[in-house]
């Protein structure tokens, strides 16, 4: 097995290597899209390549699953709802391992547990404790094909556990950094990384390579090619990342440490994420320590906070706002509210996304017509009236007063960590 070889056009190209491949559900979904991963993934083991492939539900599995349990239960137990979404990744992983048997390679597929992945016990939203590869090196070793269910390990009891959003590809970059592999595929169904969603920015331009920090940052904030928690391990343990379009065949954009163009570009893209909610607490005690409790409340829970923005201190009181992920927004409402530290009052109890504004834009407000403000006035959230144009103008342009913006989405331009906003 030889490393990575440099390709036509300077593209790291991997001749004899081991390489995890991922599917997602769109590429998983029916019979011909089954057939067509069977192919990619076959033409690279023909190449003499050791691979090891891992897959999500297919389609819209995962949805229905929970409608299914909706029907018996509308509050089932998270452990309960692990066993049953954990079945969705099983059916691709022996529907595609059936597709690359009938074409005469051999072949086997693995649930989570047997691929040795250990986990917490926070069902729903476990985090890998640790890989054991042994069993996939075995059959590596009879030169068979690897196909794993993403999403998916097994806890110190012996219970099945999901990893929660984008829980198959950070399956699949562990497994890349536990078998120390040459490359790590990520196959969706776009061909790369873009500047901006080119579904609402016609204009938007495929970027051929970008940094961990980078790409950290634009999943954090909402880009869905690739999960923040995937970006992380991948920059811990070095793993090499491509996110490639399952359909097209064209090359795709390679993640890494460092790229050429790094210090040329200003703004390397634009991502929004609609799957957040804001919690705004009002009129807290200005002293150290108020801060520390709230978000130790919310982390003991495993929820976790992204943008934090606190107010200037005035009248011995001050605000805190923070977002969560919209389907924590119940419960974190609940955990401080049964904690009542100082009496947390929380305004905007629709949890609707209110966008981060600099003082320029504040001062500006009548270019919002849809602002709101609370009872002193003060500007709680507001959205242009096209947000396609916005979003657009913000990506032309680069404004750099801006950081967030956006009203049922949270919006970040990478790159400007270092310029004042």
């Amino acid at each position: 097995m030889t490393r990575p070889l440099l390709g036509a056009g300077g593209r790291e190209e991997c001749v004899m290597a081991l390489i995890v491949q991922k599917f997602g559900g769109t590429s998983v979904k029916d019979a011909e899209r089954l057939n067509n991963v069977a192919d990619i993934v076959t033409s690279t083991y023909k190449e003499g390549n050791d691979v090891v492939v891992v897959v999500s539900a297919q389609g819209d599995t995962t949805d229905d699953l929970i409608a299914k349990a909706a029907e018996i239960n509308d509050r089932p137990s998270k452990r309960e709802m692990d066993m049953l979404l954990s079945s969705g990744e099983q059916i691709s992983a022996a529907l595609l391992a059936m597709a690359i048997e009938r074409m005469g390679y051999p072949v086997v597929s693995l649930l989570g547990w047997q691929a040795g992945f250990d986990t917490s016990s926070d069902y729903g939203n476990a985090r890998i404790k640790r890989v054991d590869p042994s069993r996939i090196k075995q059959e590596l070793d009879k030169r068979r094909i690897v196909v794993v269910t993403g999403f998916q390990g097994v806890n110190r009891y012996g219970d099945m556990t999901t990893l929660g959003r984008g829980g198959s590809d950070t399956s699949a970059v562990a497994l890349a950094a536990a078998l120390n592999a040459d490359l790590c595929q990520i196959y969706t169904d776009v061909d790369g990384v873009y500047t901006a969603d080119p579904n609402k920015v016609p204009t938007a331009k495929k970027i051929d390579q970008i940094t961990y920090d980078e790409m950290l940052e634009l999943a954090t904030l909402g880009a869905k090619v690739l999960h923040n928690r995937s970006v992380e391990m991948a920059k811990r343990y070095h793993v090499n990342l491509e996110v490639l379009s399952s359909f097209t065949g064209h090359p795709g954009t390679i993640v890494k440490e460092v790229v050429k163009n790094m210090e040329k570009s200003h703004v390397s893209g634009v991502a929004k994420d609609k799957d957040v909610a804001r919690l705004a607490l009002v009129g807290l005690q200005d002293r150290p320590g108020v801060a520390f409790k709230i978000f130790s409340l919310l982390a003991n829970e495993k929820i976790n906070v992204d943008i934090i923005l606190q107010s200037i201190g005035r009248d011995e009181s001050k605000d805190i706002s923070f977002t969560v992920a919209r389907g924590d927004a119940e419960e974190a409402k609940k955990i401080l509210a049964a904690h009542r530290i100082e009496k947390l009052p929380i305004v905007n109890d629709q949890f609707e996304l209110c966008g981060l504004i600099t003082i320029k834009d504040i001062e500006k407000s009548t270019k919002y017509p849809n602002s709101a403000k609370d009872q002193k006035g003060r500007l709680l959230c507001g959205a242009p009236q096209d947000d396609h144009e916005f979003t657009s103008a913000f990506a032309s342009d680069m404004m750099s007063d801006v950081l967030a913006y956006g009203q049922g989405q949270s919006l970040l331009l990478t790159g400007l960590l270092n310029q004042q906003v």
